[in-house]
């Protein structure tokens, strides 16, 4: 169950996960509009990078390229919770899922879920390790006491909150349009794609949201992510509809051969799109829970989740 950022998670899929990404079929699995994201995500605009677009593209892709998402408010401190009883934090995460988790060269976890971890341990002043897992078994090696957090992405949902308890999200998986540079708009409102083509993988959350939110839109579904991507350099749609996180890495990319651009705000309907990712301990353990939420705020407002954002995510899914 993971928040695997699922562009195109089938939605009967969700509570396994397709953050904040398609199974792994595609390149990630998973997790009404701006003002949803005005409500829950505060955004920081840092160094925006020169785009070379149209007036209007530019503006929103400086706007936006290097916005960091940040879930922590600064008028509520949270209180430095009695931590004696910790002696060690033994983290667990995933094999293979860059950026967030990967094998670096020289053989160790590497990645912006092992980053953060190691900033959370420098933060509470702890001993922690990170063991790398396949995914499938995370759940299981929590429960037999052989770690003590997964943070592997895994995503907040009723159904993995019946088995696990959760830290407060440190990020979500936002849906974004793309589309092509001479064609970025400012909005993304629901009468402006009036019979405009729009694509999206089926099956997938994506779809269903323009199907409930968009319907005058002109859908077109397509099998993967890699179909409705090259649908869209191919001018087969005017839009598609997906995980921003895989479409950032993807509009970064060569794949992509500088064709396209987040069009519009990002959508964070947790209907849709997923409560977010957070750090799970288990069942009850609120000691660790409590010192993990102390340490994340601690993180965020000293600017290292920021530093650890920017060097992960050249284009911002937000």
């Amino acid at each position: 169950m993971v928040y695997k950022t699922a562009g195109a998670e089938p939605l009967t899929m969700q509570p396994q996960i397709a953050i904040l990404i398609n199974g792994r079929p595609a390149v990630w699995r998973a997790a009404v509009a701006a003002l949803a994201l005005a409500a829950t995500t505060l955004l920081t605009p840092v160094a925006a990078r020169a785009a070379d677009t149209a007036p209007e593209a530019k503006a929103i892709a400086d706007a936006t390229a290097h916005a960091v998402p940040g879930f922590w408010d600064p008028r509520r401190r949270p209180e430095r919770p009695d931590m004696s009883r910790l002696t060690m934090i033994r983290f667990l995460t995933e094999v293979d899922y860059p950026p967030f988790n990967f094998t670096g060269a020289d053989g160790n976890p590497a990645g912006f879920n092992v980053d953060l971890a190691r900033a959370l341990c420098d933060e509470i002043k702890i001993t922690c390790t990170v063991q790398m897992r396949k995914f499938e078994t995370l759940l299981d090696a929590l429960a037999g006491n052989r770690g003590d957090a997964i943070i592997a992405s895994l995503a907040v949902t009723p159904q993995t909150r019946t088995k696990l308890d959760f830290t407060d999200p440190y990020y979500r998986t936002p849906a974004r349009f793309v589309a092509r540079k001479d064609a970025v708009m400012p909005e993304m409102r629901p009468e402006y794609l009036e019979g405009r083509k729009v694509g999206a993988v089926a099956g997938s959350a994506h779809e269903a949201y323009l199907k409930a939110m968009f319907t005058d839109a002109e859908l077109h579904s397509y099998p993967n992510a890699e179909a409705l991507r090259t649908a869209l350099k191919r001018g087969e749609v005017d839009f598609i509809f997906g995980d921003a996180i895989s479409l950032a890495f993807w509009i970064n990319g060569t794949d992509s051969e500088n064709c396209c651009a987040f069009s519009g705000a990002p959508f964070l309907e947790s209907r849709y799109f997923g409560e977010g990712v957070g750090i799970a301990v288990r069942k009850g353990n609120d000691t660790l829970r409590q010192a993990l939420n102390w340490a994340l705020f601690r993180v965020w407002e000293k600017g290292q989740y920021t530093d650890l954002w920017l060097r992960y995510f050249s284009v911002s899914p937000f």
